[in-house]
């Protein structure tokens, strides 16, 4: 496959999308052109709404990557010592153990955390 470069992009309404919005309306959301140089290839493309539905954000969900903090008992040294081979790192301030959300899924450690960070 050639790499294909992409010199404009037109909403509709700007000139030269009148025919395709005359046949696709509402549904088109914009062209593009690009070329490829090594074919010397100019194609104009399209891209359309084929599908819509409701959709609400999942409030309740927690980022992959959003830093949380976990409680973890002075004497559990072993669970300790596998938050800090996950990154874990130890925060004074909240006495708590802070580390991304994925790592505490992936321990199983879901049931101890304290408060997500913004």
């Amino acid at each position: 496959m050639t790499t294909m470069e992409t010199k404009r992009k037109l909403m509709p309404g700007q000139p030269g999308t009148k025919k395709l919005i005359e046949k696709y309306g509402e549904k088109l959301i914009c062209v593009r052109y690009r070329y490829d140089p090594k074919q010397k290839r100019k194609i104009k493309t399209i891209e359309l709404i084929v599908e819509e539905g409701h959709w609400e954000k999942d409030s309740k969900k927690i980022p992959q990557n959003k830093k949380v903090y976990v409680r973890i008992a002075y004497d559990e040294i072993y669970l300790r010592n596998l938050v800090k081979d996950s990154g874990g790192k130890w925060n004074r301030q909240k006495r708590a153990w802070e580390l991304p959300y994925r790592a505490v899924v992936a321990l199983g450690l879901t049931d101890r955390i304290l408060v997500a960070e913004n």
